[in-house]
């Protein structure tokens, strides 16, 4: 029987990882939060750290790439434009935009991919995407995500909260919303595989072991930078050219 009293190193194994990844994914919400509020130049040095600390990981992994020298310097400039247009695109929307308005219209979309693909890949399972690159990623998981985004993108549309919503909403404007949850999920995905590639040719399990039961901070991070990878794309690069 298992108390508030016992150990984590008496628990079963299963329950004392769930403990750990529980506390860790506390407290790295805790500090975005926190971040998020103090906002200017704290979020700024959240940003950076957090980018500082994934290429810092991307370039261990393309350390087991086994590459010749050229080839290791090509792939970590390649991260130093993945990582730091996703790193940028997360500073202007803070700019831009309030705590909350981050926090529900940007992150919130992306956490629920990931909550969605867990559980429902857990629980359905089914065929996998991609097995020889992440053999834990189905295609009910890809599809809990979806549903879970949608659910947040439809309900901001709904609730008019967020930069790209207008008063009242319509048929049309909700099956837009879905839509969008709907790519946010496979572009996070898209993240996920990628990062997971990278991994696989390394031949390491994690990017890193920074975050107890989580691994490293590229594991964590893999779809929300490959979603502002794109809205810098689309959002970011047109505002500095005068495109919107």
């Amino acid at each position: 029987m298992v108390d508030g009293n016992t150990p984590a190193s008496d628990l079963p194994k299963g329950t004392s990882d769930l403990l750990v990844r529980f506390v860790s994914a506390v407290a790295m919400i805790v500090l975005t939060i926190i971040a998020l509020y103090l906002g200017a130049w704290f979020w700024i040095a959240f940003v950076v750290l957090l980018a500082g600390l994934v290429l810092w990981e991307w370039n261990l992994l393309v350390r087991g790439f086994g590459v010749s020298a050229v080839a290791e310097v090509a792939w970590q400039f390649i991260g130093a434009l993945y990582v730091g247009a996703a790193a940028l695109a997360m500073v202007q929307v803070r700019i831009n935009y309030d705590m909350w308005t981050v926090l529900v219209a940007f992150l919130a979309p992306v956490i629920a991919v990931d909550v969605g693909a867990y559980f429902a890949g857990r629980s359905i399972g089914g065929p996998k995407i991609a097995p020889s690159i992440s053999p834990s990623k189905t295609w009910a998981g890809l599809f809990g995500g979806a549903v879970a985004a949608s659910i947040i993108t439809i309900g901001i549309e709904v609730l008019d909260f967020g930069p790209t919503t207008a008063p009242g909403y319509t048929m049309a404007s909700i099956g837009l919303a879905a839509l969008s949850g709907l790519l946010i999920a496979v572009i996070a995905q898209s993240g996920d595989f990628f990062e997971s590639w990278m991994k696989r040719r390394a031949g390491v399990k994690d990017s890193s072991s920074l975050i107890p039961g989580h691994g490293g901070v590229f594991d964590r991070l893999d779809g929300f930078l490959a979603v502002f990878f794109i809205l810098f794309l689309i959002a970011v690069v047109p505002a500095y050219i005068g495109l919107a």
